[in-house]
């Protein structure tokens, strides 16, 4: 079986990369080109909210290069988790760029865009017939919350993209998807083994991060084999060693050797890594065990109020050996004041300096900075009274007064004025569950838009 060559342009579509990164690839004359769009890594307000966490200038730039140069080689682009997040106003959003681009540059190719939105009615209908169970650490599924729930994507594995490539598709544009499967999928299609094809996806999937020194912003070439595959940085810079494709294979996940995905788990108990030649690692010995009944993985959002933030920083040391009881008096502050109105709402103190990364589960107890960074942050049903209850926990801590203390004209820094900032919509997670189906494209229906004009 003759070799799959596969490009992995950038980490995320919008991180860019460098030109000549991209050219050293289009050298080698890939079958596809593949790219993973993001992810729910940066928190639920952009699934909720329905925008995109990377810039569309940043976006358009890179599907620019991509797009023209794939068309140009006759080969298909294929693009995951949409607009960030993989919902439809994601997906949507990311087909006007597309669609800018053909025109701008005059050109006319087949598009297959693949729905990855699911409807609530059917989580419903699923959850009363028990076919949607917990991710840990995930609580049981209710009504109640699914209700509550405003949007539900699902993370397709690699036979949507399959069936868009049967239909001929020049670029194929899809909603969220695990982050290999852009990268398998014509691997899969065309017969080489898919445990081999998923882990090369694995290590594809956030470029040259598994190179050193690593990078999000720059390009990998996988090489896919009947028995194994081959990564290779294609910046100069940059090299793949054993160390870090094996360190990037653990990246994200809770074992080393069982790496759960749609339909099944990747199997790396017998993964062999070896140096081939200087920048380049070969992997053998991976496999796809299918599991029992497919899964889908459920992601959702809730819309639970709306955020006010001051930033703020001291540098007394009175203060900042008094910090803990100061925080606690400015609470009783805002809880004595409002009362009567019976606002409901949570006040949050970042404090950064001491425990602001780690919070409760920070070994360093003892507080070792000249100054602290501090991030009052309020959230309630609305945005009044978030906007309410942080500004008078900002002018309370700002004038709060403490034993020892010397000066009285106020003992917070402001980096910026207005010094409160209207975050408006937040978001949490309600949904982090398993769905079986009986077909693995079945909540993935495909338009096939046979001329992507503007």
């Amino acid at each position: 079986m003759e070799g799959l060559r596969v490009l992995s342009p950038t980490a995320i579509l919008g991180y860019g990369f460098p030109v000549e990164s991209f050219e050293e690839g289009m050298k080698r004359h890939p079958d596809v080109i593949a790219v993973d769009a993001g992810s729910t890594d940066p928190g639920p307000y952009y699934l909720g909210a329905g925008v995109s966490f990377t810039d569309r200038n940043a976006v358009k730039r890179d599907l620019d290069i991509m797009i023209t140069a794939a068309i140009k080689e006759g080969i298909p682009v294929i693009i995951g988790t949409a607009g960030g997040c993989g919902g439809d106003p994601h997906l949507n959003w990311n087909i006007n760029i597309v669609r800018e681009i053909a025109f701008e540059k005059g050109l006319n190719f087949k598009i297959a865009v693949i729905n990855a939105e699911i409807d609530k009615e059917h989580v419903l209908d699923m959850l009363k017939k028990g076919k949607v169970s917990p991710l840990h650490p995930a609580p049981e599924l209710t009504e109640e919350e699914l209700h509550k729930t405003e949007r539900i994507v699902g993370q397709m594995g690699v036979e949507p993209f399959i069936e868009a490539l049967d239909m001929d598709a020049q670029v194929i544009l899809a909603g969220r998807a695990y982050d290999p499967a852009v990268f398998a999928a014509l691997a899969v299609k065309k017969g080489y083994d898919r445990g081999l094809a998923i882990h090369m996806g694995k290590i594809l999937e956030c470029a040259c991060i598994a190179a050193t020194p690593g990078s999000g912003s720059d390009c990998m070439m996988g090489y896919l084999n009947k028995d194994n595959f081959v990564v290779e940085a294609l910046n100069p810079i940059r090299k793949c060693t054993t160390l870090s494709v094996a360190a990037h294979t653990l990246y994200e996940k809770t074992n080393p050797y069982i790496l759960p995905g749609p339909g099944g788990v990747l199997d790396l108990v017998d993964t062999k890594f070896e140096q081939d030649g200087d920048r380049a690692v070969k992997v053998s010995g991976s496999k796809f065990v299918p599991s029992e009944k497919y899964t889908i993985k459920l992601e959702g959002v809730k819309k639970v109020g709306y955020r006010t933030v001051s930033v703020a920083g001291v540098r007394d040391p009175i203060f900042i050996s008094k910090i803990d009881e100061i925080i606690a008096g400015v609470r009783a502050r805002v809880t004595d004041n409002f009362k009567d109105l019976k606002m409901d709402y949570r006040l949050d103190f970042k404090i950064y300096g001491k425990n602001g990364v780690m919070g409760d589960l920070e070994p360093e107890k003892e507080i070792k900075s000249h100054e602290l960074g501090i991030i009052i942050e309020a959230v309630a049903g609305d945005q009044s009274t978030a906007n309410t209850i942080c500004s008078f926990a900002r002018s309370t801590m700002l004038h709060y007064g403490y034993e020892g203390r010397i000066s009285t004209a106020g003992n917070l820094a402001f980096p910026y004025s207005p010094s409160d900032f209207k975050a408006g919509e937040v978001y949490a997670f309600s949904i982090y569950h398993l769905i079986e189906v009986s077909d693995p494209t079945e909540l993935f229906p495909i338009e096939l838009i046979p001329s992507i004009e503007q």
